[in-house]
């Protein structure tokens, strides 16, 4: 009888997949505790938000159409379907605005779909808070780095979205965390995972951010999730997707750095260096935003003292918000409205109809947006210079170089909390808001994660 061969297994999945299977019993330090709790109640409010919203209210009728076993809940209805098909709705909502977070050097949104995932699943297996917080932080460490070994930059140069395949990496290591995985069933799950991996970066002509919110969010949960439970049923797989044979750095990358999926693993955890926005509108709007504000609270600006206002950022971002259709995505028609209102709002963001608006147009044609080279050059840090001409002849320039909210400015509890509550009350109310923001910041007390259903659902 012929027996078989231990598979060779690279010391990159070895170490991988053995962080992987031992994170569910390792302590968080606390300041990344902390931070994960800042992320996941930032997602939740997004996830609320959203579900309201155009690519939301989809996901959620579709999901209806699906059936399945009643294992969790999509957030902001009633309905409770299977892990797969909630993580798939719940990351469709996360990512139905521009509100979730987002990792820059690692090039996508990692919130949207790394925390419905583990929601979805923690249901599932009816896991306790801090099991939660510990699977949350762990998809961030994984899904970031994976972009980072394939060199996010030259990645999405080859028409690859970045946004797709580093969070559901990050996916299904949270979920494969929530399920008790052992290392091999890590190994097992990364393989189904990279199986799955896809995503074309064509989303950006996607004019009702309906694929969108699939691409960054839906998909990439639904995978992740779906890769875990085919583990946790019993499927076997390839031992070491990440070497060998036709592996999956061999299909993907122009010159792969697979040691970066283990570099500083427990040391560095990514969602340290994971960004909240504090304005719900795109990236690239957030720094000229950041520095409008700074000026009319310093030199008392208002609308009418404007006579024009030049915005420069990278080019790239310039190309993403130049004078788009929808208000939260459009430089022009946002900074417009910091500078009538002095404070931009989820509901002023969103508010389409006031993009025909006569004061709001007057003000856009006197706004110029470029891009420009020196602010590409110290991408990923979106950065962003606003320059002011008034009629009184003063002219004000102001450079943002770290964005509220960014690793390197980040936003304070508090900060987070009235975003948070911001976007949820509206639809969920303002007791049941703040209890589900207070149940967040408590989160090591939740027993059983059906137990917030009562608080998402509406």
């Amino acid at each position: 009888m012929k027996t078989k061969t231990a598979p060779q297994i690279s010391p990159v999945m070895q170490q991988l997949s053995s962080y992987i299977a031992a994170a569910p019993k390792k302590p968080l330090p606390k300041d990344v505790t902390e931070k994960t709790k800042h992320h996941v109640l930032d997602t939740i409010a997004a996830m609320v938000s959203g579900s309201r919203l155009l690519p939301g209210k989809k996901a959620i009728s579709y999901i209806k159409t699906l059936g399945g076993v009643k294992e969790a809940t999509v957030i902001g209805s009633r309905y409770v379907t299977t892990a797969i098909n909630a993580a798939l709705a719940n990351g469709m909502l996360g990512h139905a605005d521009e509100t979730d977070d987002s990792h820059a050097p690692s090039l996508c949104h990692p919130g949207c779909a790394i925390v419905p995932a583990a929601l979805a699943m923690a249901e599932r297996e009816r896991r306790n808070g801090t099991a939660i917080l510990r699977a949350v932080a762990l998809g961030y460490d994984v899904g970031c780095r994976i972009n980072m070994s394939l060199n996010a930059y030259e990645f999405r140069e080859d028409g690859h979205s970045t946004h797709s395949f580093g969070p559901m990496f990050g996916a299904a290591a949270a979920t494969g965390s929530l399920c008790g995985f052992d290392s091999r069933q890590v190994r097992h799950l990364l393989s189904y995972t990279s199986q799955q991996a896809s995503g074309v970066s064509c989303w950006m002509r996607d004019e009702e951010h309906i694929e969108k919110a699939f691409d960054f969010g839906g998909m990439p949960a639904r995978n992740g999730t779906a890769a875990a439970s085919m583990v946790a049923h019993g499927f076997s797989a390839v031992e070491d997707v990440f070497a060998g044979e036709r592996n999956f750095f061999v299909a993907y990358g122009r010159a792969p750095q697979p040691e970066v999926l283990v570099h500083e693993l427990g040391k560095t955890y990514e969602i340290m260096n994971t960004n909240i926005k504090r304005w719900s509108v795109g990236s690239p709007i957030q720094a000229p935003l950041d520095a409008l504000l700074d000026l009319i609270r310093e030199h008392k600006i208002k609308a009418d003292d404007v006579k024009k206002l030049v915005v420069r950022v990278s080019h790239q971002g310039a190309n993403t918000v130049n004078n788009r259709h929808m208000p939260d995505i459009c430089m022009q028609h946002m900074c417009a409205v910091m500078l009538i209102d002095s404070f931009v709002t989820f509901k002023s963001s969103h508010d389409e109809k006031r993009m025909q608006n006569k004061k709001v147009l007057d003000l856009r044609s006197r706004i110029e947006l470029y891009g420009d080279d020196e602010l590409t050059r110290v991408m990923p840090s979106r950065q962003g210079i606003v320059e002011l001409k008034l009629r009184n002849g003063r002219e004000l320039r102001l450079h943002t170089k770290a964005v509220r909210g960014t690793s390197d400015s980040p936003m304070s509890r508090a900060e987070v909390d009235d975003k948070s509550y911001d976007l949820l009350a509206p639809v969920l109310g303002k007791t049941r808001a703040r209890k589900l923001c207070d149940a967040i910041w408590n989160i090591e007390k939740l027993t059983d994660a059906r137990k917030l259903r009562p608080l998402l659902q509406a």
